[in-house]
């Protein structure tokens, strides 16, 4: 890290932490997730033996602060910077902004909530509250089939179009219907150019006792975290219709969702199905994701079985296991175990 920006950071924090003394609107928050496990994913040449950060949830850290400014109305703020425990690095890779999981201030009241800055995409509560492994990017079979591409030589990419977060926006959430929200989003391009580019989409979530249902829609031009035009000008498309049901024994998942791209018309299908079934303290979870891409003409299958143990309100242990399969390549099996603390 820079040390310009090693020196902002420790300066953010400490002014945080003073303020959370002061006043219990603003909070240093985070979580630590470490596993130690051995990957291979589909087509690798060998496998990796490994001290991993994010098992099941993307390490990060920041501050979060609201305040009540009368008549029902908040003003709050969301500095969050993902973080790689192995080395201490910043970012969930490099190149990523140093705040790429939050930056933004917020407005909210009973008309809803507006944001303003980094924030969220349309596409990523949808994914990771309907899947047994929820924002496990390392083990969850719909995750990593929507948001991590792999370079090793298979060519497969990934469903989701612009990051899990867009820079640059401006999204309004309504308040609850019945337990019906919805969310529309805008993100402006960064660079100085004159074609005016963009992304737009929402989501919906409806929640009410045992059922769950959602859908998310997104129509991008520009990447991110840095929100720059697609390298082939294209225009990517991103849909999901997605359902859960609690019959408390077991809780079921589906989805269904399709990525196309405007350049190269080539269409990215995915189902996925899962349960998690409650065991002593903790749950058992199981996942299988099929995408079909056409411009490949290729399938990927991929199955993972886990175990997430509750220690306590704030920490828990988990093991998983996953397979993967590619059309025409060598399949992988990939397993590890972890610990993940919430503070």
């Amino acid at each position: 890290m820079k040390p310009s920006r090693c020196a902002l950071a420790a300066a953010t924090l400490c002014l945080a932490a003073g303020a959370a003394h002061a006043q219990s609107s603003v909070t240093l928050t985070g979580l630590a997730d470490m596993y130690v496990g051995s990957m291979r994913m589909a087509g690798d040449a060998t496998r990796k033996n490994t001290v991993g950060s994010g098992g099941m949830t993307t390490s990060w850290f920041g501050v979060k602060g609201i305040e009540d400014i009368g008549g029902g109305n908040k003003v709050g703020f969301n500095f969050t910077s993902f973080m790689r425990m192995g080395n201490g690095d910043y970012g969930r890779f490099n190149g990523d902004t140093f705040w790429s999981r939050d930056a933004n201030i917020t407005f909210g009241g009973n008309f809803g909530t507006i944001v303003i800055g980094r924030w969220m995409a349309p596409n990523f509560l949808p994914t990771i509250l309907f899947n047994p492994f929820g924002d496990s990017f390392t083990f969850s079979p719909l995750v990593l089939h929507a948001n991590v591409a792999l370079f090793n030589g298979t060519g497969w990419g990934k469903t989701t179009p612009a990051d899990t977060g867009w820079s640059n926006q401006i999204a309004y959430k309504t308040p609850s219907f019945g337990g019906l929200t919805a969310t529309l989003q805008y993100q402006f391009r960064s660079d100085a150019t004159t074609d005016n580019r963009y992304n737009v989409g929402g989501n919906l979530m409806y929640f009410n006792g045992p059922i769950g249902l959602t859908a998310f829609y997104e129509r991008a031009k520009v990447g991110n975290p840095v929100a720059n035009g697609f390298a082939d000008g294209s225009t990517r498309t991103d849909w999901m219709l997605g359902g859960s049901y609690d019959f408390t024994f077991a809780k079921f998942f589906l989805t269904y969702g399709q990525a196309k791209n405007s350049v190269s018309e080539v269409k990215m299908k995915t189902a996925q199905v899962g349960a998690t079934v409650p065991i002593g303290p903790g749950k058992l979870m199981a996942s299988y994701a099929q995408t079909k891409d056409d411009g490949l003409d290729k399938t990927r299958k991929t199955l993972a079985v886990g175990y997430d143990y509750t220690l306590s309100k704030r920490t828990d242990a988990y093991a998983n296991v996953m397979f993967d399969r590619i059309t025409g390549f060598d399949s992988g099996t990939s397993y590890g175990i972890g610990l993940r603390h919430r503070f």
